[in-house]
């Protein structure tokens, strides 16, 4: 007998995955210039983004040597030293993608040395010392062109790469710094609502989420709230309770199980992984919009997630 595969199996569940380039999610590479130019580039731009945690990606000229760390000589895999002034970790692997990314994770964007690296977007600079004609290959979805002192117009093989693009001198810094701030805070993920009400309520004796404390439940009344604000939202709930709550109301499903809130969290970016999610508790009856929006507006996207501090223990506010 014959085993006929079928083409349709498909070994692992479908994930949806976040936007992420070679290094973190915001990154640009800054190209068709000499290397001294391009570190000059960057630390004008990232000394104007104090405010944000920015990432620089080079690579050293000189010759493949193990300098000033004994320990790698004698065979530690890694060795983390304290500058006082910085911290630097020296190892021996080479990094493979997962580790790269796991390293830029808090960074808010990854400035790159183009002339050695390659990123999701590129800033190209048009200098006749190092010209972009074998380049090409690398030039995937450029986001700005510099023209430098001794340029005045884009090359023609080009055009059709660079159509539609803004054009900035070289010696306007600040309109540089300018676009490059805009160009990041545009691509911070966007803020989605999720009402948390999969708990049990086993205290309670009953569904906290189904209370009526504004002449509807509590769950539609978060909900909502998140609306007038502005928040596209979801119910986050368990699976055996979804066709029990209002069939209009989105709803996420927990898909990782006895984690409490934390599922619901990890089940709301397995949703959506490239959104930043405000997660409310469903019995907070007193929870007022100008609660959510001073949260809102006063959101550190900088940050790993921001939340009201508790002026009694310092802890964090759910």
């Amino acid at each position: 007998m014959t085993l006929k595969g079928n083409s349709e199996h498909q070994k692992h569940a479908k994930l949806a995955k976040p936007d992420l380039g070679h290094f973190g999610r915001n990154e640009f590479a800054l190209m068709g210039t000499p290397c001294g130019r391009i570190k000059k580039l960057a630390g004008s731009i990232i000394s104007s983004l104090s405010a944000l945690n920015i990432a620089f990606v080079d690579a050293d000229h000189k010759a493949a040597e193990i300098e000033g760390e004994p320990a790698l000589h004698q065979g530690a895999a890694l060795a983390f030293t304290d500058k006082i002034s910085f911290r630097r970790c020296d190892y021996l692997d080479n990094p493979n993608a997962f580790h790269i990314k796991k390293q830029f994770n808090t960074c808010d964007a990854v400035v790159v040395n183009g002339n050695h690296f390659k990123a999701a977007h590129q800033v190209l600079v048009i200098d006749p010392k190092k010209p972009l004609d074998r380049k090409l290959d690398r030039i995937t979805k450029p986001i700005l062109v510099i023209l430098t002192s001794e340029v005045n117009e884009i090359p023609s093989y080009l055009i059709a790469l660079t159509r539609g693009l803004p054009v900035l001198a070289w010696d306007d810094t600040a309109a540089i710094q300018k676009f490059i701030k805009e160009w990041i805070l545009s691509r911070l993920p966007a803020v989605k609502g999720l009402v948390l009400v999969g708990g049990k309520s086993q205290r309670m004796a009953q569904d906290k989420g189904a209370l009526q404390y504004h002449g509807k439940t509590q769950r539609q009344h978060l909900y909502d709230q998140f609306q007038h604000v502005g928040l596209e939202s979801w119910i986050s709930c368990r699976l055996d309770q979804a066709e029990q709550l209002e069939a209009a109301l989105p709803k996420i499903t927990d898909t990782f199980l006895g984690l409490g809130p934390m599922g619901a969290l990890l089940s709301a970016f397995r949703s959506d992984p490239n959104a930043a999610w405000l997660a409310v508790a469903c019995d907070l009856p007193y929870l007022q919009e100008d609660t959510i929006k001073f949260l809102l507006d006063n959101r550190d996207p900088s940050k790993v997630a921001t939340a009201f501090e508790s002026p009694f223990d310092e802890f964090p506010e759910p």
